[in-house]
């Protein structure tokens, strides 16, 4: 049987979650249809889902289309959450997106279409809603086109669109005016079709133009708009037609080598690690033993999805996903088997927001910083980190929201009440030049039975850290050397300002032990005072995040944006004025984000769009920003040393 890992991906209240409750209702997988506004839809299953109506943790439900498989993964829409959209993105086949016939094309609509197309992942579009007042169906596709910069397909014709009298029909590819429309617009990456089209336009059958249209669709050269209500069940029929038919899926191999990724945790009644893992090869089964990224490991239970339950059974095969227990050790990210599954490797943004969270009894620190701990292992992006001199803990952020998120978890799973400081940006350093440094044993003042000696130096920027051995490693147990990079690489995360440093490369140049006196130890304590040397003579660069911004606003308003971009610092490189909306594009410090947030709905009188993206670190001027330090400061060494002691 085939498989189709399918996202449902929009901006949010565009209609996700009705529209997969549909999708089920119609596969005949539930026999009632939940309602988001009650909160008792399949895959909002979190209490703070239900009360804001929004998804905030991706959901896995499969179920049958004819032969296919679908592997639907409910995502979070708002942009708040893009981690855990980008962390689905790693698994889909391709993706449904879906946008409102009233709102149209929306801020999150474009971050999640570009980073679709960046990862080159099929997708088609349902606009839904068509029976709202104020809907549109043609023109909005001619707004997606101009927008999103992609090439959109009517497959549906509208009636009575903006009213409770809304009906919805497939339009006929075989008969004008979509027979004409479909094939000018397949010819453009088709010219064989477009010869037949020209010289001999009986060719053109019905069948070939569904093959020459799906071939499109899998290279995301063309995306099919389907028109509908999901509530209503309006053009649900045609989209799942067109999961079947023109969606890429995969005959994934069960007598291949085990291969899988995990791509989300949470825990268990009884508290023990689940590991949601999606296997695209090979056959494991209970008690099981697998590889895994963090060594050996023994399956415990496996829950498989399939027609719209997690059922307890004792194998699971190439295509499927599966709760797992027994992978104690796993982390978001990790796969399983010999060979790193293809598409493990795609790039998350950083979040670039830091705050610091209290428990409002100073007694429940511990069991604070232990609970965040787990939520730690269900989202790995929000770093955290502790001051061990103050005891402050520290997370990370893409936007406001996630505060209400951790809030209500931590209140609702572990009884916590807790309070959060003003976030404020992060910052990164890099490397200015190359440094080195050694430290021999034996010779004053170093105190530890260890050499170490180390080269930094910069790389590419968006490369990442990376450590290399330039010594004979047959001098010392493995053991050491790992030390040596562990630490290093711990070590990095707190810069000569207290902030972490990237792409930053180092090399190990030169080690010595005596055994067997010398440990482990002795390599992780001295790697610090080695590294921070060697950055030093190197020197590092401050510099901040930097948001790729998009706003829309009436084009009365246009002269003072321009005047609050200006202000802020802002580089334009892009602005349209087109039927009285104004479109602006460019660059802007992630600090001043906020700013512009704030003074938005005012300027514009409640009418303007912000959204924005991660795009680069750039040098900070003015006067640089220091970072506390959660750990001893090996760029102190008398302090450094007085704590190892």
């Amino acid at each position: 049987m085939r498989t189709l890992n399918l996202g449902i991906l929009a901006h949010v209240d565009a209609g996700k979650t009705s529209l997969t409750e549909r999708l089920l209702f119609d596969t005949g997988i539930i026999d009632k249809l939940g309602s988001v506004d009650a909160g008792s839809t399949q895959t909002d299953s979190l209490e703070l889902e239900r009360q804001r109506g929004i998804t905030i943790a991706a959901a896995v439900v499969s179920f049958t289309i004819g032969d296919v498989m679908v592997n639907l993964i409910d995502t979070p829409g708002h942009p708040d959450f893009i981690a855990e959209i980008e962390r689905i993105l790693q698994l889909l086949d391709a993706a449904v997106v879906v946008v409102s016939a009233v709102e149209g094309v929306q801020p999150q609509t474009r971050v999640l279409v570009r980073a679709l197309r960046r990862l080159g992942i099929p997708f088609l579009f349902f606009i839904n809603k068509v029976d709202r007042l104020g809907a549109r169906y043609d023109d909005l596709l001619e707004d997606i086109a101009t927008q999103l910069a992609v090439r959109p397909v009517a497959m549906s014709i509208t009636h009575d669109a903006g009213s409770r009298l809304a009906t919805v029909e497939a339009a006929d590819i075989g008969s004008d005016p979509h027979f004409s429309r479909l094939c000018e617009t397949l010819s453009v990456n088709d010219e064989d079709l477009l010869e037949d089209y020209v010289l001999a336009p009986k060719r053109l059958t019905r069948q070939r133009l569904d093959q020459s249209l799906a071939d499109q669709v899998a290279k995301s050269q063309i995306h099919p708009a389907f028109a509908g209500a999901a509530t209503r069940g309006l053009g649900i029929s045609a989209l799942i037609s067109a999961i079947e038919t023109l969606l890429p899926s995969r005959h994934p191999d069960p007598d291949r080598p085990v291969s899988g990724t995990i791509f989300k945790i949470e825990r268990g009644w009884g508290g023990e690690k689940l590991a949601y893992l999606y296997l695209a090869s090979g056959t494991i089964g209970l008690r099981d033993d697998i590889e895994a990224a963090n060594g050996p490991a023994k399956i415990s239970s496996l829950q498989l999805f399939r027609d719209g339950r997690a059922d307890k059974v004792a194998q699971m095969s190439a295509g499927q996903i599966a709760k797992v227990g027994g992978l104690a050790n796993a982390r978001i990210g990790d796969w399983i088997g010999i060979e790193r599954p293809p598409g493990t490797l795609r790039h998350f943004a950083p979040p670039t927001l830091e705050t610091c969270i209290r428990a409002m009894r100073p007694s429940e620190n511990a069991a604070l910083w232990l609970a965040l701990g787990q939520l730690a292992e269900q989202d790995p992006l929000i770093n955290l980190r502790a001051n061990e001199e103050t005891g402050d803990i520290y997370v990370s952020l893409y936007g406001e929201v996630q505060k209400e998120v951790i809030q209500a978890t931590l209140s609702a799973e572990f009884g916590l009440d807790i309070a959060f400081e003003e976030s404020t940006v992060i910052y990164v350093e890099r490397l200015a030049g190359t440094g080195s440094a050694v430290e021999l044993i034996f010779k004053e003042p170093n105190p530890f039975l260890a050499t170490v000696g180390l080269r930094v130096e910069p790389r590419p920027e968006g490369a990442g850290n990376s450590f290399a051995l330039e010594v004979d490693i047959g001098q010392m147990p493995a053991s050491f050397y790992r030390a040596v990079e562990e630490t290093a690489f711990e070590t990095l995360k707190e810069g000569v300002l207290g902030w972490q440093i990237i792409d930053c490369h180092v090399a190990m140049t030169a080690a010595r032990q005596t055994s067997p006196a010398s440990t482990a130890v002795d390599f992780r304590k001295l790697t610090p005072l080695v590294l921070a040397t060697a950055l030093s003579s190197a020197e590092t660069i401050l510099c901040e995040p930097i948001e790729h911004f998009h706003i829309e606003i009436p084009a009365t308003a246009l002269a003072g944006m321009h005047s609050l971009l200006a202000k802020s610092g802002a580089s334009m490189r892009k602005s349209l004025i087109d039927e009285g909306l104004a479109r602006l594009e460019g660059m802007m410090a992630s600090s001043m984000i906020q700013v512009i947030q704030r003074q938005l709905p005012g300027l514009s009188g409640g009418a303007g769009v912000l959204d924005h993206v991660f795009d680069h670190y750039a040098p900070l001027n003015g006067q640089p920003h220091r970072r506390a330090r959660a750990s001893a400061n090996p760029f102190d060494r008398a302090d450094y040393l007085r704590r190892m002691r």
